[in-house]
C-alpha cells in the first residue's frame, strides 16, 4: 500500500508523460475544427470560412477516397493476419528446438530488424529488389526477366505486407514465446505418458494453452485496421503504385502539406480517427469478453 508520503513521488513521476500527452496529442486535438473550414494559414482557425460538412461532402465525391480507404484496410487487415500467423508458426518451432544456444541465437537474430526504422530497412528493401539487385539477379539465373518490382502496382501490397512481417515477427514471436513458458510442463509429461506424440502434444497441449492469448492478440489488433503503416509506405511508394499503394495517411499528408487543402486532409484524418476510436473500443469489449482482458 503507497502511504500518502510517497504517492507525490508517484505523481512527480508520472507529470513529464502527463505533460507530453497534453501537448502532443490532446492539445492538437483542437486542430480538428479546420475539417469544418476552408482554412486559410493567414486567417488561422478563429477567421477561416466555415463550410460546415463541405469538406467531407467533398471528400466522398473524390475517386480517390474509395481507393485510399480500400488500400488501407487491405493493407492493414493483411499485415495483421500475416503478422499474427508466422509469428506464432515460428514460435510454435522454435518452441521444438531443443539446443537452447542455437535456439538462443536465432531469437536474436530475428529480433534485431524490430530496432531499425523504415528510412533504414526501406533503403536495404530498395536496393535487394532493384533492377539490379541480388532478388533480380537469382531470377535471371533461372532464366526469369529481370523485374521492376516498386514499379508493379500489383506486387507492392504484398511486397508492404512481406517486408513488414519481416520487421516485426521476430518482437511478436517473443509474445508467443512467453505464452508458451506459462503452459504447465506436467501437462507434457501427462501426455507423453498417455503415449501422445509430440505432434499430438502440439494440437492438444501447445495449442490450447496459448488459445487465449491468440484472440487477445486478434481481437486487439481490430484497433490498426485503418493503420497501414505510414513510414513504412511513404519511403517505399511512388507515383507508380498509388492505384494500390496509397493509403489514408500518406493521401492525407500530400493533400495536406503539398497541396495545402488543409480542410480535406483534415476531414480525412478526423473521419479516419472516428473509425478507429470505434473499432478500439469494439475491440476492447471484444477482448474483455472472449479472453477476460481488462484494463479497468
Amino acid at each position: 500500500m503507497i502511504t500518502k508520503g510517497y504517492a507525490k513521488h508517484y505523481y512527480l513521476m508520472l507529470l513529464p508523460g502527463f505533460i507530453w500527452l497534453t501537448l502532443f496529442s490532446i492539445v492538437p486535438m483542437f486542430g480538428i475544427v479546420i475539417a469544418f473550414q476552408d482554412f486559410n494559414p493567414g486567417l488561422g482557425m478563429f477567421h477561416s470560412e466555415w463550410v460546415g460538412l463541405e469538406n467531407f461532402k467533398y471528400m466522398f465525391a473524390l475517386n480517390d477516397s474509395k481507393t485510399i480507404f480500400i488500400n488501407t484496410i487491405f493493407i492493414a487487415v493483411m499485415k495483421i493476419i500475416a503478422n499474427m500467423i508466422v509469428p506464432l508458426a515460428f514460435a510454435l518451432m522454435l518452441n521444438e528446438l531443443r539446443i537452447t544456444i542455437l535456439k538462443r541465437w536465432i531469437q536474436t537474430i530475428v529480433y534485431l530488424p524490430h530496432f531499425l526504422s523504415w528510412v533504414i530497412l526501406s533503403d536495404i528493401l530498395l536496393d535487394i529488389l532493384s533492377y539490379k539487385g541480388p532478388v533480380n539477379g537469382i531470377l535471371s539465373v533461372f532464366g526469369i526477366s529481370p523485374t521492376l518490382f516498386f514499379a508493379r502496382a500489383d506486387l507492392f501490397p504484398f511486397i508492404v505486407v512481406g517486408s513488414d512481417v519481416w520487421k516485426e515477427f521476430g518482437f511478436n514471436t517473443i509474445i508467443f514465446l512467453a505464452a508458451l513458458t506459462g503452459i504447465n510442463p506436467s501437462l507434457y509429461e501427462a501426455a507423453a505418458i498417455d503415449g501422445a506424440s509430440r505432434l499430438q502434444q502440439l494440437l492438444n497441449v501447445t495449442l490450447p494453452g496459448i488459445t487465449t492469448t491468440v484472440i487477445l492478440l486478434s481481437v486487439l489488433s481490430l484497433g490498426n485496421v485503418l493503420n497501414a503503416g505510414f513510414d513504412q509506405i511513404f519511403n517505399l511508394y511512388n507515383p507508380l503504385v498509388y492505384s494500390s499503394g496509397d493509403i489514408i495517411d500518406t493521401w492525407v499528408y500530400r493533400t495536406g502539406l503539398l497541396n495545402l487543402q488543409y480542410g480535406l486532409a483534415t476531414a480525412v484524418g478526423l473521419l479516419k480517427s472516428v473509425i478507429s476510436f470505434t473499432l478500439i473500443t469494439t475491440s476492447y469489449f471484444l477482448a474483455a469478453r472472449f479472453a477476460n482482458y481488462r484494463i479497468f
